[in-house]
């Protein structure tokens, strides 16, 4: 069956929509990588905090009957986990690499110990979608933008305010020091082990909110692997996005389409091997990191140029 005639209008809205709402889940979490980066330092825990944030903001969600109340406790969770690979990395100066995998490993068991009575609870507290006024008739365009859960338009507003944070404030301007030069950023009278600290910290709240957003919202439940490795996808992203929020932003949505094309390709008429589909944000993943990695060969690298590099006072 030719493809173009099986496409319907409604569909078509329903996979962009999806998109979207997929978008969000990875845009959180690759913001916050994108912030703990920025600083100099490398988090590869970011599966780790999602998961934990995941059982804990639907634990919370579910007892408390509020998903907001869910939201804030996952981001608590993810905020309070990543203190424990700031300790090590920025503190202690453990390489970031070995206590970043550290992290996912003890998150998603953590998230498995916390979660485990409440796997496949039947209990829900689910956010619900809220259209703006005004821009939800324009068609194709407020349906697939403007009519999202409040999340979805938190995410939007955090990536504008850590925009401005980075780029307009004298904090951002430690933090942007600190992941390049740290010891200049010292001479300027920043400490950057508190810099680091609190950035290592708010990267955490924001995968905790992601993994909060797909058990209050995308999925509404708990169950062990949920996560699924889309903590890794949120990485990759910081890098194909070029550590600027609004390339973060992009890449979030196209990653975000291919984690959609599972559950909408049959709406088509497609068939698809899931088993496939399952494997394409991932083997997007990494056909990005090649393109990027070739084109860059000869271009300054984008990346802040102390991250993964610990800072001691004593040997600048």
């Amino acid at each position: 069956m030719i493809l173009a005639l099986t496409l319907t209008e409604a569909s078509v809205i329903g996979l962009l929509v999806a998109a979207v709402q997929f978008g969000t889940l990875l845009y959180l979490a690759a913001l916050g990588e994108m912030v703990a980066e920025k600083s100099g330092v490398l988090n590869l825990g970011v599966e780790g905090m999602m998961a934990t944030g995941a059982a804990v903001g639907f634990i919370v969600a579910v007892e408390t009957g509020s998903p907001w109340m869910g939201l804030i406790a996952g981001s608590a969770a993810g905020a309070a986990l990543s203190l424990v690979h700031a300790g090590a990395a920025v503190g202690l100066g453990a390489d970031q690499v070995v206590s970043g995998l550290a992290l996912t490993i003890l998150g998603l068991g953590l998230a498995d110990f916390v979660g485990d009575g409440y796997t496949d609870d039947a209990r829900r507290s689910v956010f619900r979608d809220v259209s703006v006024p005004g821009l939800d008739d324009i068609p194709w365009v407020g349906e697939v933008i403007f009519r999202h859960s409040p999340v979805t338009y938190l995410a939007a507003a955090s990536g504008v305010v850590v925009w401005f944070v980075l780029n307009r404030t004298s904090i951002g301007l430690g933090i942007r020091a600190a992941g390049e030069t740290a010891s200049t950023a010292d001479a300027a009278g920043h400490s950057v082990l508190r810099l680091r600290f609190a950035a290592v910290a708010v990267g955490g709240a924001f995968a905790g909110a992601s993994g909060a957003y797909l058990t209050t919202y995308l999925v509404g439940f708990w169950s062990q692997n949920l996560t699924a490795g889309r903590g890794w996808i949120a990485v990759a992203l910081v890098i194909f996005g070029a550590w600027r929020p609004g390339r973060v932003a992009i890449g979030a949505l196209l990653f975000g389409f291919t984690l959609a094309l599972k559950s909408r390709l049959g709406v088509f008429g497609i068939e698809f091997s899931p088993i496939l589909l399952d494997m394409t944000p991932y083997l997007l993943t990494v056909l990005v990191l090649v393109i990027i990695s070739i084109r860059a060969r000869d271009k300054p690298s984008p990346a802040p140029a102390a991250i993964g590099i610990p800072y001691r006072r004593e040997e600048r």
